[in-house]
């Protein structure tokens, strides 16, 4: 069986996730520099099966495209080419970056911890992924 992928684009830093085989559980997977995104995937995709890609659509909150949305698309384009037979959809990212930071806080992290944006952006990736599943119903 294979994995679903979250992914948190950012201008510097992008976020992974991804569920176990039986799309069960997703988990934080690693924070990588964003140039090189492509290189990561092929290297993680040489030992895990993955179906999807679940890239975070960044928008407003009312719910008009950022401009880093554009820079997204262009990482879709990239990953769909390197990988024809991978799926990739847009999915809602508003408020993942906020969610994110509310859980690290939660959970009792020294501030430190708090701060460490590669934390964050690995969660919010997850986020994105855990929203995607609840919307497709698999939940």
């Amino acid at each position: 069986m294979a994995r679903w992928m979250g992914i948190d684009y950012g201008s510097k830093r992008t976020g992974l996730a991804v569920t176990d085989p039986l799309k069960i559980i997703v988990s934080a997977l690693d924070t990588v520099a964003t140039d090189d995104i492509i290189p990561y995937l092929e290297s993680y995709m040489e030992n895990e099966t993955v179906e999807l890609i679940v890239l975070g659509e960044p928008l407003h909150a009312d719910g008009n495209p950022m401009s880093q949305h554009q820079h997204v698309i262009g990482l879709s384009r990239q990953i769909k080419k390197r990988f024809p037979n991978l799926e990739v959809v847009l999915h809602d990212e508003r408020f993942t970056s906020v969610d994110a930071k509310e859980i690290i806080m939660r959970s009792g992290a020294k501030k430190k911890k708090r701060r460490d944006k590669q934390l964050i952006d690995k969660i919010s990736a997850a986020l994105i992924l855990e929203s995607y599943m609840k919307s497709e119903g698999l939940y």
